[in-house]
């Protein structure tokens, strides 16, 4: 027989366009409907249960990458098996449009970013139709329209009204030649990126958002949630509750106080000296302007944040940072007072404490603390051990270089030795508390929110600074405040502040002076991105934000999925979001996400592909030459969604065989008159009908499971043993019945590979005869009847090896089975001692050990 061959070029453009063009995945009625439970949601029109199913939206940098088809694709096929088995899905996307790459790229080519953003948006929307990802296009937003940023900047208002928002001031990265803060990843080994010039620390009043003010609720939330545990345990240590205490040290010449915050108050007499934050009030104010230490402050601000703050370990404090490097100090002209015992220690600045975290100072133990003990060594500070090893570990401090920051027994601490370090530290912390020396704390790693950006392509802080009001919000009916079209990217510094009549076009809102000036500064974009799940629910509304009434049924999300880059800042900041819109009465949730997936990374040859390793394979590359399906297949098939893919180790060609293979299966039954149903009559002489209706109730059953699961791997190997039942039942001229068998098989075959390859299966659904689309089909039931086995072949084994198989009836006694076992002659032949013992899983397996 001629078969026509599989081309997927020939018909799945076609249908990404009618797909695209006539809406068919567009939530009808819409999320902010009240009807959205009662009609519309499956695919008989029947009710079924909302599911909001989102994945993070794309930055709109370029075309789509591996990345983007990965999380696109695992997605994609998890929306339309809920939609196949009756849930009414939100499945939106949007682009977070707003940020730094578009404002580069307006420096560095003279470009428009509105110009460069919406390019890229328009060949990212190309891309994800022609893959067939099946989202919901009425939904689309793009977080740089003002029909977007409007309702930023009323949640910033809503966050400043509460005070949730405040400004204050805080050092920056400041680049001198180009008169801009810049990121922390724009500073590269402390020039910046852009202009090469050494970037300074320098203090700026800077926008708060009290994320501060939920950490417990933050903590105590990611319990309830179903969360890789990976990411709650990120989540966790960002936000860094400890319970410790606040310890006061005095100036060795003039008693003037210093508080620190340690974990462990147990350790103090081990605290050998003492070390500020470069920038310390008290220690600027010490050193004037000297000119040595001037010289230090200027080395240390070059550094980012990032780069002096490298870790968090140890027993001594723990708000900072910068085990296992080389640390920049300076000893200062003064010593401290430890308070439990009166010594005298050294006083030092040192580049891993900042003024930030903690309380800008720390006691060190260089015994406990490994960040300390590497200063000590290098600085020639003192060691004392006051915690002896349970384990017998010997500690000698003036040999040891590692920390000790386990478990032990109190030692060299006076009225404390012998106790538990544990019990030493609430004694210690209690005695502290009468002797007036310090109290017990709960304490966090987490700060608020530093939101302010000065840059020119994000969402304008709706601010206007009086002389007279103060900080005083723009009017709601005055929003968006608009971002000008006529920026210059060419100036230093913000082209905001530039700007002719942005900052100064402008009165008071509350006493109409005319000294009135605008913020100049923009949001951080994830600003933008935590709330825009929200904005999904009606994101053309000028009325509203969001529905609450609808936020009310489809919060929280129900499965989020997304890169694990995220496990920290995104995702913190929508749960801070919502908890705070909560409390102002916007939304009823407690949480923005119900469930996450973190899809794994794809590679190339054990790295990460990028142009500048040449590894660099393009999405457009394989569906080209294979078809899209092909790709989505691939991915899927070559790991669980939450695991790396090493695109050098996969094989689109080996999946684009068996795609071809189906192909074949479904025209070649077209062509041999089946039809669509199938028709069951006649006569089954050989089995070959039955054999194959169990097969696919079998891959029915089992693919239905594994797809409830997220394993699409295994679900895909499912499809291929159908795929194989089916060629075996064609292996001699078919009867009716095994024509009508081969029919069954195909419908659920091609319902089952829907989700994962939506252009085959449409176009083999349609060939063979069935009305519709395939993806407006229910999920096919597998009969349990055909699920129920009257015969089942048991492997056997002789000392663990296998030597042969019986086959026996369903429910087979263990007496019967070991019998049938024994007199299968090829086991039989094994058998040349006593057989000692006999193992016997009922239609599963026997092993006979025999005596050597």
């Amino acid at each position: 027989m001629d078969t026509e061959r599989y081309d997927p070029a020939s018909f799945e453009p076609g249908l990404a366009d009618r797909w695209a063009s006539s809406g068919a995945y567009t939530l009808t009625p819409p999320a902010a409907d009240p009807a959205h439970l009662e009609a519309g949601a499956a695919a008989d029109g029947g009710g079924g249960r909302a599911y909001y199913a989102l994945t993070m939206f794309p930055y709109p940098s370029g075309d789509l990458h591996m990345g983007h088809a990965e999380i696109f694709t695992i997605h994609d096929a998890l929306v339309r098996h809920l939609r196949m088995t009756g849930h009414r899905v939100l499945n939106p996307i949007g682009w977070d449009a707003f940020g730094l790459p578009a404002e580069n790229a307006a420096r560095k080519r003279g470009e428009d970013p509105r110009a460069w953003t919406y390019a890229n948006i328009e060949e990212q929307r190309r891309t994800i139709a022609r893959l067939g990802y099946s989202f919901d296009w009425s939904t689309v937003l793009r977080t740089c329209d003002a029909e977007y940023y409007r309702w930023t900047q009323w949640i910033f208002l809503e966050l400043l009204d509460a005070d949730l928002a405040y400004r204050r001031e805080a050092l920056v990265n400041w680049d001198p030649v180009d008169r801009t803060v810049l990121a922390n990843e724009q500073v590269i080994d402390g020039r910046g990126e852009r202009s090469g010039a050494l970037v300074e620390r320098i203090p700026r009043t800077q926008w708060f958002l009290r994320i501060t003010r939920y950490a417990d609720e933050l903590l105590d939330g990611l319990d309830a949630i179903e969360w890789p545990e990976r990411v709650k345990n990120a989540q966790r240590a960002w936000i860094g509750r400890s319970e410790g205490a606040e310890v006061r040290f005095t100036t060795a010449d003039d008693g003037a106080e210093v508080v620190v915050y340690t974990t462990r108050p147990d350790t103090l007499y081990g605290a050998t000296y003492f070390v500020f934050a470069p920038e310390h009030p008290l220690v600027l104010a010490r050193m004037g302007d000297d000119p040595e230490y001037a010289a230090f402050r200027t080395e240390v601000s070059r550094r980012s944040e990032i780069e002096r703050l490298s870790g968090l370990d140890g027993a001594g404090d723990d708000d900072e940072a910068g085990a296992g490097r080389a640390k920049r100090g300076v000893r200062l002209p003064f010593d401290m007072v430890n308070p439990v015992d009166g010594r005298t220690i050294p006083a030092f600045a040192a580049d891993y404490v900042l003024m930030e975290y903690g309380t800008g100072a720390i006691m060190a133990v260089p015994a406990h603390d490994q960040r300390d003990l590497d200063f000590a060594r290098q600085y020639g500070a003192d060691v004392r051990v006051v915690v002896r090893p349970d384990d017998g570990t010997v500690l000698d401090p003036a040999t040891m270089t590692e920390a000790w920051a386990g478990d032990g027994t109190t030692v060299n601490s006076g009225e404390y030795d012998g106790l538990p370090w544990q019990e030493t530290k609430r004694r210690v912390i209690a005695d502290l508390e009468t002797r007036g020396l310090g109290s017990g704390r709960v304490n966090y790693r987490l700060r608020d929110w530093l939101i302010s950006r000065q840059r020119s392509w994000g969402a304008p802080i709706p601010v206007v600074h009086c002389p007279d009001c103060g900080e005083v919000g723009v009017p709601r009916d005055q929003l968006p405040v608009r971002l000008p079209d006529d920026l210059d990217f060419t100036v230093q510094g913000s082209p905001l502040e530039a700007h002719p009549t942005f900052k100064h076009d402008v009165v008071c809102p509350r006493c109409g002076s005319a000294d009135a000036v605008r913020d100049t500064d923009t949001m951080d974009t994830f600003v933008d991105s935590s709330w825009y799940f929200l904005r999904y629910l009606d994101p053309t509304s000028e009325d509203h934000a969001w529905p609450v009434a609808a936020a009310g049924r489809w919060l929280p999300v129900d499965q989020y999925t997304g890169g694990i880059e995220h496990a920290i800042l995104h995702l913190l900041y929508s749960r801070f979001f919502v908890k705070a819109l909560r409390d102002l009465g916007h939304v009823a949730a407690d949480e923005p996400f119900a469930r996450l997936l973190n899809q794994g990374q794809v590679i190339m040859g054990g790295a990460a592909m990028s142009k500048s390793l040449g590894n660099l394979v393009a999405p457009k590359e394989v569906y080209e030459r294979f078809g899209v399906d092909t790709l989505r297949a691939t991915m899927l098939f070559a790991s669980a969604p939450e695991d790396d893919i090493d695109w050098a180790d996969v094989s689109p060609t080996g999946m684009h065989k068996w795609l071809s293979r189906v192909w074949r299966l479904g025209v070649e039954h077209v062509a041999r008159g089946g039809s669509a149903a199938g028709d069951a009559a006649g006569d089954d002489a050989d089995g070959r009908a039955l054999a194959l209706r169990r097969a696919a109730a079998v891959a029915v059953e089992a693919a239905g499971r594994e797809y409830a699961a997220r394993k699409y791997n295994t679900a895909i190997a499912r499809m291929m043993e159908l795929t194989n039942a089916v060629n075996e039942a064609l292996r001699t001229p078919p009867t009716p019945a095994v024509e009508a068998a081969v029919a069954e098989a195909l419908r659920d075959l091609l319902l089952l590979l829907a989700p994962i390859a939506p252009f085959i299966t449409e176009e083999l659904w349609g060939r063979l005869g069935h009305d519709g689309s395939v993806h407006d089909q229910r999920w096919p039931e597998a009969d349990p009847a055909l699920l129920v086995l009257d015969e089942v072949e048991v492997p056997v084994q002789v000392d663990g090896k296998l030597r042969g198989r019986v086959t026996v009836p369903v429910g087979t006694s263990r007496e019967d089975l070991e019998a049938a076992a024994r007199a299968e002659p090829a086991v039989a032949a094994h058998l040349t001692g006593e057989v000692v013992k006999v193992v016997v899983v009922p239609d599963r397996m026997v092993n006979l050990v025999v005596k050597g």
